[in-house]
C-alpha cells in the first residue's frame, strides 16, 4: 500500500531523516515514535506530500489508496462553520445529495414533456449516490460526531469559537468521514478525554485500512498498533520493532542493556591491551637503554616490534565497525523536589462547592477532601469543568456556591494549561533566575535537569516548543517549594521518555498533587485515586476500573428505568 524508500531530509546542516525506508501493507497498524524534534511530523508531511524529501521516494503501490492526514496543527477557513466543514468532508456525496435535491424540486414543477428526462437523470444520480453509500452517510456522520462528543454542537457554530480540543475533534471527524484507507494521524489523542480516546480506539480497531499513528499515549498505542517504527535521533535512521508499544519498550531496554554490557566489556579489553602494550614497550625500552648485550637488545627490539603490531591491530579495531559505540546519554527530566515543607493532614477541602457558566451547571454540591501525600487524577469530559475547578482552588476564580478551602501550611503551585505565566520575551535562564537567587552555574545546572543544555537556556521562550515550555513552567514550580501541586494537563505535549521521567519525578515528590490528565498509563501507574466530574457533580473513585464499573451500572439503571 505504501512504500517509503531511502528518504533523507535536512534543514541546513541539521539532518533529521537519513535514508529512511519501510513499507506498509493493507490493514497494517503502525506506531511512529521518537522524542520530540526527531522528525516524526516531517516524515508524515513527506508521505502526505506536504513537503518534499531531499532524497528518496514515496510510492502508493495501488491507485485505490485514499490517503487521509490529520495534522497536529489544524487550520480552517475564515468564517467556516462546523456544518460546512462536515459537508466539505463528504465531498462527492455532498454534491450528489445536493443534485438530487435540485432534481427533486424540478420534478415537482416539471411539465409533462420534461418529466421522463428528469426522472432518468434523477435515477442516474440516485444510483451513484447509493453506490457510494449515500443513504448511510447521515447515520455514519452522526455516529462519528457522537463518538467525538460533537453531536450536541450546532452545525452553524463558527469554527473560530470552538476550543482547541473541539477543533481537533472536528479535524478528526472531517478526516474519518472522507473514508480514507490509509490514515496518517499526528497526535490524534492530544485533546481527547477518556471517553473520546476509547471511542477512537474502537473505531481504529474496526477500521478497514492501514494506519500510521504518532502518539505519546502509551495505552492508546498498545491498543491500536501491531508494529513500532522508531526514529533514532543519534543516527536519524528508522528501526522497526514487532508488537505494540509495551513490547517495543521492553525490546529497546534489553537492546540498550546489551549495548552497555558489550561496550563495557570492549572498553575493558581495550584498557587491558593498552596496559599490556605500555608494560611491554616500557620493558623493552628499559632493556635497550641499560644493556649492551646483543642478544638481549635483539630480543627487546623483537618484543617492541610485536607490540607495535598489536597496537596497529588495536587501532584497526577502534577504527572499524566492530567497535561498539558508547550508548547515547538518555537525558532524564529530573524534578529535584527537596526540602518540601510539610502541610497539615487535610490539604484541600471542597465544601458544597458548585459552579456554572451561563446557566450551564458544571458541578454542584461537591464535598471532597484531599489528604497529605495523595496523588489524585482529575478526569472528565472536555468542557466538564476540570480547569475551572483548578482555578477555583488556586484562587483565580470565585465559585458560584460553596468554597474550596486549603489546609494548614499549604503552599500551592499552579501549572495552567495555557502556560500564561511564562514571559515570551525572556529566556529559560532569565525565567529561572526571576524566581530564585541562583548563580549562572546553579541556574544552568538546574535547567539541565529539565533537558535545557548548552545554549538552549538562552533561546527566547516564544521560540520554544510546547514540550519545552511545559518543562520550563514545571521548573519554575519546583523552585517555589510547593507542597500542593495543581497541574492542568502537564504531559499533554511531552514525548514518552519525558512522560516516564515526569512520572518518576512526581512519584518522588513528598507533597500532594491534583492533576488533570487523560493518559491512562500515567493514571494507572501514578494516581492513588480519581476525582471524576460527571453528571453535574464530582465523584471519587479508587481507579479507572471502579469508575468504568460505576458508569456501566448507571447506564444499565438508566435503560431499566
Amino acid at each position: 500500500m505504501l512504500q517509503v524508500s531511502n528518504v533523507t531530509k535536512c534543514f541546513g546542516d541539521n539532518c533529521i531523516l537519513d535514508g529512511v525506508s519501510f513499507t506498509i501493507s493493507a490493514d497494517e497498524r503502525v506506531g511512529l515514535v521518537g522524542p520530540n524534534g526527531c522528525g516524526k511530523t516531517t516524515l508524515l508531511e513527506i508521505i502526505a506530500r506536504r513537503q518534499a524529501a531531499d532524497k528518496g521516494s514515496i510510492r502508493l503501490t495501488t491507485p485505490e489508496v485514499r490517503l487521509g492526514y490529520l495534522e497536529q496543527r489544524l487550520s480552517y477557513a475564515a468564517g467556516q462553520t462546523l456544518g460546512e466543514v462536515i459537508v466539505a468532508a463528504q465531498g462527492t456525496l455532498s454534491h450528489l445529495q445536493q443534485r438530487m435535491s435540485e432534481l427533486g424540486a424540478q420534478l415537482a414543477n416539471a411539465p409533462a414533456e420534461e418529466l421522463e428526462r428528469l426522472l432518468q437523470r434523477y435515477a442516474e444520480v440516485q444510483t451513484q449516490f447509493e453506490a457510494r453509500g449515500g443513504y448511510e452517510v447521515t447515520h455514519r456522520m452522526q455516529a462519528v460526531l457522537d463518538g467525538l462528543n460533537l453531536g450536541d454542537v450546532e452545525l452553524d457554530t463558527p469554527v473560530k469559537v470552538l476550543s482547541g480540543g473541539l477543533k481537533t475533534r472536528l479535524g478528526l471527524a472531517s478526516l474519518l468521514l472522507r473514508e480514507p484507507n490509509l490514515l496518517l494521524l499526528d497526535e490524534p489523542t492530544n485533546h481527547l478525554d477518556i471517553t473520546g480516546l476509547q471511542w477512537l480506539e474502537g473505531f481504529l480497531q474496526r477500521f478497514q485500512g492501514a494506519i500510521i499513528i504518532v502518539s505519546h499515549d502509551r495505552t492508546f498505542l498498545d491498543r491500536t498498533v501491531q508494529t513500532i517504527l522508531e526514529i533514532d535521533p543519534p543516527t536519524h535512521k528508522l528501526r522497526a520493532f514487532p508488537g505494540d508499544y509495551s513490547a517495543y519498550a521492553e525490546a529497546a531496554e534489553r537492546e540498550r542493556e546489551r549495548q552497555e554490557q558489550t561496550y563495557r566489556e570492549q572498553q575493558e579489553h581495550i584498557a587491558r591491551v593498552r596496559g599490556e602494550l605500555r608494560k611491554v614497550k616500557g620493558h623493552a625500552k628499559l632493556i635497550e637503554q641499560h644493556t649492551i648485550h646483543f642478544h638481549y637488545r635483539k630480543r627487546a627490539k623483537k618484543v617492541a616490534r610485536a607490540a607495535v603490531v598489536r597496537e596497529k591491530r588495536l587501532q584497526r579495531l577502534l577504527d572499524s565497525e566492530k567497535r561498539v559505540a558508547k550508548p547515547a546519554l538518555t537525558w532524564k527530566m529530573k524534578m529535584d523536589l527537596v526540602d518540601t515543607p510539610v502541610s497539615g493532614q487535610d490539604v484541600l477541602m471542597l465544601e458544597r462547592l458548585g459552579h456554572s457558566f451561563d446557566r450551564h451547571v458544571l458541578f454542584r454540591d461537591a464535598n471532597l477532601q484531599l489528604q497529605r501525600g495523595e496523588r489524585v487524577a482529575l478526569v472528565g469530559a472536555n468542557g466538564s469543568g476540570k480547569s475551572t475547578l483548578l482555578k477555583i482552588v488556586a484562587g483565580e476564580l470565585a465559585p458560584a456556591e460553596g468554597r474550596a478551602r486549603l489546609g494548614a501550611n499549604v503552599r500551592l503551585g499552579y501549572y495552567s494549561q495555557e502556560q500564561e505565566r511564562l514571559n515570551d520575551t525572556a529566556t529559560p535562564f532569565a525565567e529561572i533566575r526571576s524566581v530564585a537567587t541562583l548563580s549562572e552555574t546553579e541556574a544552568r545546572s538546574f535547567l539541565h535537569y529539565f533537558l535545557f543544555a548548552g545554549d538552549d537556556v538562552f533561546v527566547p521562550v516564544s521560540d520554544l516548543s510546547y514540550g519545552e515550555r511545559a518543562r520550563l513552567a514545571l521548573a519554575k514550580l519546583v523552585l517555589g517549594g510547593c507542597n500542593l501541586l495543581l497541574l492542568d494537563e502537564p504531559i499533554n505535549h511531552l514525548d514518552v521518555p519525558s512522560r516516564d521521567s515526569f512520572e518518576h519525578a512526581l512519584s518522588a515528590f513528598e507533597g500532594t498533587v491534583l492533576v488533570v490528565v487523560h493518559d491512562r498509563y500515567f493514571i494507572s501507574h501514578y494516581a492513588t485515586a480519581l476525582w471524576a466530574i460527571e453528571d453535574g457533580t464530582i465523584s471519587r473513585y479508587l481507579d479507572l476500573e471502579e469508575m468504568a464499573r460505576a458508569t456501566r451500572r448507571a447506564a444499565s439503571e438508566s435503560i431499566r428505568s
